[in-house]
């Protein structure tokens, strides 16, 4: 019984991607409730090292357990 939100399953279906950066591949809530978009890395240029900045995202009313959040952008047919 304690483990109630454990149990629950994450409600991802909710995420309108027509609200997402261009660029913007994934989806996920923090342990504080609040949603961010991560963006494809930036890769600088003459380095071995890559950056993503994440940016504020609508919550969607997501309700399930914010470590089960990370949800990729669907793949449209066409693209690649």
């Amino acid at each position: 019984m304690g483990n109630d939100i454990k149990n629950k399953e994450p409600s991802l279906t909710n995420i309108d991607w027509k609200q997402a950066p261009k660029n913007a591949r994934w989806w996920a809530m923090d342990k504080d409730g609040e949603a961010h978009w991560f963006c494809v890395p930036d890769v600088a240029a003459f380095t071995d090292f890559w950056f993503s900045e994440p940016k504020p995202a609508p919550t969607f009313n997501f309700d399930g357990d914010w470590s089960q959040s990370l949800t990729e952008r669907p793949v449209k047919l066409g693209d690649k």
